[in-house]
């Protein structure tokens, strides 16, 4: 496995080991040992979450203020543009964000620490997503940043006004956040 460090160290772009042929390819998309030993981090992982979704939707910032999850996420199907942003008061990068495109072609992995409040934007016809979670999802503590919120100014690559959830549509602006 490939770490490809990022402008927020804590977040990271992991590339697996893709075994292909004229059958097609293989590739661990998680194995505990070699996650370990790439990152330096020891996690535990209570939830796999699955989505799909059209071109053009846009779901998040999302986080949850408590049960903060640390989040392995991937694209199986399609392409996204996966954006984290840190909501940790303390850390010398609060405020900033990262972004990285993660397909079904490049395999690319983001490790998005609990802490960050974490979207993506669907840029092809359609996209699975898929995430490993270090705890459990918590509707009640659940908080969503608007995704065009000035502050931030996130380059979304759209091609036409996203597609949100009613929740997403009337998020909060960073600058009134709950943070951690």
């Amino acid at each position: 496995m490939k770490v490809i460090t990022t402008d927020i160290p804590d977040v990271l772009i992991l590339e697996p080991k893709v075994f292909g042929d004229a059958r097609g390819f293989f590739f661990e998309s998680f194995n505990e040992r070699v996650f370990a030993a790439a990152t330096g981090l020891s996690l535990h992982f209570v939830q796999d979450n699955h989505s799909r979704s059209a071109h053009g939707v846009l779901r998040g910032l999302h986080y949850q203020l408590q049960q903060p999850q640390g989040k392995l996420v991937r694209c199986v199907a399609g392409e996204v543009y996966d954006v984290a942003v840190d909501l940790r008061r303390a850390s010398p990068t609060y405020g900033r964000w990262v972004a990285a495109a993660l397909s079904a072609e490049n395999k690319r992995m983001m490790w998005v620490p609990a802490g960050f409040a974490h979207g993506f934007l669907v840029v092809s016809d359609y996209a699975e997503f898929l995430y490993k979670t270090t705890d459990y999802y918590a509707p009640q503590h659940e908080r969503a940043i608007l995704w065009n919120d000035p502050d931030l100014a996130i380059p979304w690559p759209l091609d036409a006004a996203p597609q949100l959830s009613g929740k997403d549509a009337v998020a909060t602006l960073f600058r009134d956040a709950e943070g951690y």
